[in-house]
């Protein structure tokens, strides 16, 4: 069987968590929202004590963590959520980066179609924003700034914490998408000020199908002024309507609480796999997109030089799973849109593949290395 190496894309669930669902899917199987019984009582216990577990690793207020399905709703929640008020208000300008998740980026095309003006800020060939590309930006008009904490192909780290630090106290709201540093590098997060943050669960040994929003008071007391996209129900305090998912809410609370307390174990771990592929192709003509001095140590985008990277995932799909980048672009063999705003050569970006792992991979990637030979 091949060595799974797209842990950005979607990471196993922790044998751990699954116990804990598969115990809460048999034994607590109650709608939270039902209220005259012992059952629904018992299921809105857990949520609500998922829901202070992860708020507390954050270190935000749980009454300001909102479930959803996914960072991708979370995104469209956060950004799409203001267009009301932005259209109202006149202050409809909006800032945001050109390698953010499509999930943030066609949610900002959506806004500029209704009005809005966007600015996507591209980075050099280090993958990473500076954070004066977007602090010089703001006007008195700024809405919100939209940052993605690391990003999904390159591993690359952006500048949230001094981002925030620049926009703490003004009018503009800050969101971050924290999808692939929430469990790796919480710290950060905690350091971080921020109006709104997305999470999902399985990025970090969590199930697919449940994330989180952060929508913190701060101005006067109150949340940003974000607005629903659906109606139906009074779940999550009328912002996310719909049966709420006790037992994935209690993998997601639980794979948190794993991830915080392993951090460092973890990526340590991750550090020495990332010696250890660099060792194997150590002889080989590459090139790394993305500085690795702000790279996790968990994710690699490298590009062989003459290796076309669709030649290399046919020839080593009996070995190794991984990608050229976000899953959410995976169906399509267009060139990488984050590689392309970092302002790569078209020639490496064809040949840029994306390998990431966890803590627990055990990899031999002689046979990656022996079909590059190959054809070198």
């Amino acid at each position: 069987m091949a060595v799974y190496l797209d842990y950005n894309a979607s990471s196993p669930v922790d044998e751990r968590v699954l116990e804990r669902m598969i115990e809460v899917y048999r034994l607590h199987f109650g709608n939270a929202d039902s209220r005259t019984h012992v059952f629904g009582t018992d299921a809105k216990e857990i949520v609500s004590t998922s829901r202070k577990s992860i708020a507390s690793i954050l270190g935000v207020d749980s009454t300001d963590l909102f479930f959803t399905s996914g960072s991708t709703e979370s995104n469209n929640m956060a950004i799409l959520g203001l267009l009301e008020y932005a259209q109202t208000s006149e202050r409809n300008h909006f800032i945001t980066t050109a390698i953010e998740h499509k999930s943030v980026l066609e949610t900002m095309k959506f806004l500029q179609s209704h009005g809005c003006t966007v600015d996507f800020v591209a980075p050099d060939a280090s993958g990473r924003i500076k954070a004066n590309q977007i602090l010089d930006l703001v006007t008195d008009k700024t809405l919100l700034v939209s940052v993605m904490h690391v990003n999904s192909e390159t591993g690359i780290i952006q500048p949230i914490e001094e981002i925030g630090d620049a926009l703490a106290g003004t009018s503009t709201y800050f969101h971050i998408d924290a999808t692939q540093g929430f469990g790796k590098l919480n710290d950060s997060l905690r350091c971080t000020k921020y109006d709104m943050m997305s999470l999902t669960a399985h990025k970090l040994g969590g199930p697919q199908g449940i994330g989180a929003l952060i929508l913190k008071r701060g101005r006067n007391y109150k949340r940003p002024p974000v607005k629903p996209l659906m109606y139906g129900g009074q779940q999550e305090r009328g912002y996310r309507p719909g049966t709420t998912p006790v037992a994935l809410v209690a993998g997601f609370a639980l794979a948190a609480e794993l991830c915080d307390k392993e951090a460092s174990e973890h990526l340590s771990a991750c550090a020495k796999i990332k010696e250890s592929f660099l060792s194997a192709v150590s002889e080989l003509d590459y090139a790394i997109n993305g500085d690795p001095q702000y790279c996790l140590p968990s994710t690699i985008n490298i590009s062989f030089k003459g290796v076309d990277a669709e030649g290399i995932f046919l020839a080593t799909k009996d070995d190794y799973a991984f990608s050229n980048g976000s899953a959410c672009n995976s169906g399509s063999h267009a060139p990488s849109y984050v590689l392309e705003a970092m302002g790569l050569p078209e020639s490496r970006i064809n040949e840029a593949i994306r390998i990431s792992w966890n803590h627990n991979t055990k990899a031999d990637f002689q046979e990656l290395v022996k079909y590059i030979n190959s054809i070198s």
